[in-house]
């Protein structure tokens, strides 16, 4: 049975109140993509006992990749969802290739509940964005939990999990903007809009007419850096960072539009390898199986424990 969860929030001021407080800008950074390695993602593979299908069948078992390490792509340099740590602790799992490292996050908590729940132990490949997919299925990696969000294109090349927690996107000026009372896309005619790259960050910039549409920045702490040093006018930022953001920076303000975005509410899906339907149920009964009390709690820890 396919479900849906969402965080509860009683209307759109208190989720920024509740939500918002979360990672400055860690940065959607990444290394190179390593060259494909390891086998691909797939179901498990039956033994030759004379029944192979019906044991299978009887017990459950849903594996990925070798049914032992669960490899769980991500940049591990965005915070509050992933960031890279140099001490191990209850919350973290190792880097696979990057020695003495540790990740940390949201998504590496729901990771580690999917692990679990397949009998599995995860470990992080820290690599970046743009190539998550593309790792997924060359079998480098066996799931994506990333901060990732579903979308038509992805969607062709692999298959994603309900959702475990939804972002939206905002933007950012500074308080002596000349930009900073607006609240129409028509009162941002003339303005420098920044971006980040290879995301809907970038992509939404499009649909605010007669704007310069900039060169997206590769990480977040370049886009941040683009609005601190007055190379662009505005950014676009995650909803649930915006608190975190204006605490260290206070001469940045949030435009209050009456303008939104359209398709710009980002659910965090995780993603496998298409063709394991089996897998792909039972990740979403494990997500399902998350209490609402509970994904709120793992929300705020790590905005606790996310990097300044």
């Amino acid at each position: 049975m396919k479900a849906t969860p969402h965080v509860y929030v009683s209307d759109r001021v208190s989720r920024r109140d509740f939500l918002k407080l979360s990672g400055l800008v860690a940065g959607m950074g990444g290394v190179m993509v390593l060259s494909g390695c390891g086998p691909a993602a797939q179901e498990p593979t039956a033994d030759a006992s004379d029944e192979p299908a019906a044991d299978a069948a009887s017990d459950g078992a849903v594996t990925l990749g070798d049914g032992t390490t669960l490899r769980v792509g991500m940049e591990a340099a965005y915070a509050p969802y992933n960031w890279q740590v140099s001490e191990e602790s209850e919350y973290t799992i190792p880097i696979e290739n990057v020695s003495g490292a540790f990740a940390d996050g949201y998504d590496v908590q729901v990771a580690k509940m999917i692990a679990e729940g397949l009998g599995m132990e995860a470990v992080a490949v820290k690599l970046d964005f743009a190539g998550l997919i593309d790792a997924l299925n060359n079998g480098q990696i066996d799931i994506v939990c990333a901060g990732m969000s579903v979308d038509p294109e992805r969607a062709q090349s692999a298959d994603f999990s309900d959702s475990y927690i939804d972002d939206d996107i905002v933007m950012i000026t500074t308080k002596d903007s000349a930009y900073a009372g607006a609240t129409t896309f028509a009162d941002l005619a003339g303005a420098s809009v920044l971006g980040q790259a290879a995301t809907m960050y970038d992509t939404v910039i499009d649909q605010i007419p007669d704007v310069n549409h900039m060169t997206p920045a590769e990480t977040v702490p370049l886009v941040v850096q683009g609005l601190t040093n007055g190379t662009c006018d505005i950014i676009t930022y995650s909803m649930l960072s915006v608190p975190k953001l204006l605490e260290t920076y206070p001469d940045f303000v949030e435009l209050e539009m009456t303008d939104k975005f359209e398709g710009s509410v980002m659910p965090d899906n995780a993603a496998i390898a298409k063709g394991q339907d089996a897998a792909l149920e039972k990740i979403n009964e494990i997500i399902a199986g998350i209490p609402e009390d509970e994904r709120q709690q793992m929300w705020n820890d790590c905005m606790d424990r996310q990097p300044a």
